[in-house]
């Protein structure tokens, strides 16, 4: 039995690679194995603040050379920061967990469930089938037929995208709109979110037919009791009490007061797209929350939940690529997460970042 043992020992050892005393292999980074044939993907992360929280005098006409810098890049797809209709479908199907990011970030698309009899996924599919067989010339009775499917499926912006694809007098009712549903993308139009305003506009011009929402918000739990809650709060409004939160503060204050004019709006994007802005939203906001002291680790956690969420973005956003290799993406997003998204997406074999310094660069 011994002598057994021994040849099996043997045997085993030589199969053992000798020891190297060459340097060791460096780690397997994937951001340096990039595609080497054929056109690579192009991702775009224009970094914006939340148009719908600047002040009433923000006029969203100002927005003008901005999008004609973005229709200049001639983007192939739109990713927005937005949930998408089936994302929502599943969250509203564990309200036990996600009530609160329900009511905050999900649109309801129960009218456009009556009138088109179709819930989330059922008009997610036929959209989808839709769009597969989609005609170069459409009529205007197909895009009305199209937002209504969007609209069923949770995709609000989406189905703005076709209200701006028809001309003005073929905004009406019909194929599977009724004037209730007209009535909420006439209102739509005029919200101030860059999902609208930049976005849809973008896209419409540029003869896409949809937008792609792609932000994430599986990562949200409740707090386990109120007074957890509070704590929390207060654990992470004590960490953004630092001279970085102000400092970015009094910046952002003052160029969006400035933002009266095109020119001033261009000089808003470069800001906010740049790095000095990114590092003061990490030391301000994630970097102080990720050295909170807090016993129950607050601010780690809201860190996890940050990164879970860009990381989720970010695969969402590759997930666009996957139909046809070699396109253009822009993602518009709010501007904290620009930083991370690029960086997440760098990684990847076959993108790509695409940066937007010459593209916001100053006015003429």
């Amino acid at each position: 039995m011994s002598r057994l043992f021994a040849s099996m020992l043997c045997v085993a050892c030589m199969h053992v690679p000798a020891f190297s005393a060459e340097a060791p292999v460096a780690p397997f980074d994937p951001a340096a194995r990039k595609l080497q044939a054929g056109r690579i993907n192009e991702v775009m992360v224009l970094g914006t603040p939340h148009l719908s929280q600047l002040p009433k005098s923000f006029d969203a006409a100002h927005l003008s050379a901005l999008n004609a810098r973005l229709l200049e890049w001639r983007p192939d797809a739109i990713a927005i920061e937005a949930l998408s209709g089936p994302q929502c479908a599943y969250l509203r199907s564990y309200p036990q967990r996600y009530a609160d990011t329900i009511k905050s970030y999900c649109w309801d698309p129960a009218a456009a469930r009556a009138t088109t009899g179709l819930d989330v996924m059922a008009a997610t599919v036929q959209a989808q089938r839709l769009l597969a067989a989609w005609p170069a010339s459409p009529s205007a009775a197909q895009r009305r037929t199209l937002a209504s499917l969007f609209l069923a499926g949770g995709e609000p912006a989406s189905a703005l995208v076709q209200w701006l694809r028809l001309p003005e007098a073929e905004r009406r009712a019909g194929d599977g709109l009724d004037a209730a549903l007209v009535a909420v993308l006439n209102a739509r139009l005029q919200r101030r979110g860059e999902d609208v305003r930049i976005a849809a506009v973008v896209a419409a011009k540029s003869g896409h037919e949809r937008v792609y929402a792609m932000d994430d918000h599986t990562a949200d739990a409740p707090a386990e009791n109120e007074a957890d809650e509070k704590a929390y709060g207060e654990a992470i409004m004590k960490a953004w009490d630092n001279p970085f939160a102000a400092q970015r503060k009094r910046i952002s204050d003052a160029l969006e007061a400035a933002s009266t004019t095109p020119a001033a709006v261009l000089a808003m994007y470069r800001a906010h797209n740049g790095p000095a802005m990114a590092e003061m939203a990490f030391r301000g906001d994630f970097g102080a929350a990720l050295e909170e002291p807090s016993p129950s680790h607050y601010g780690r956690n809201y860190v996890a939940y940050w990164e879970t969420r860009n990381l989720r973005m970010a695969s969402n956003i590759r997930e666009v690529m996957m139909a046809r290799p070699g396109m253009r993406v822009l993602v518009v997003v709010g501007a904290s997460h620009k930083a991370y998204l690029e960086a997440y997406l760098r990684q990847m074999h076959d993108v790509r970042i695409a940066g937007t310094d010459d593209l916001l660069r100053q006015a003429d």
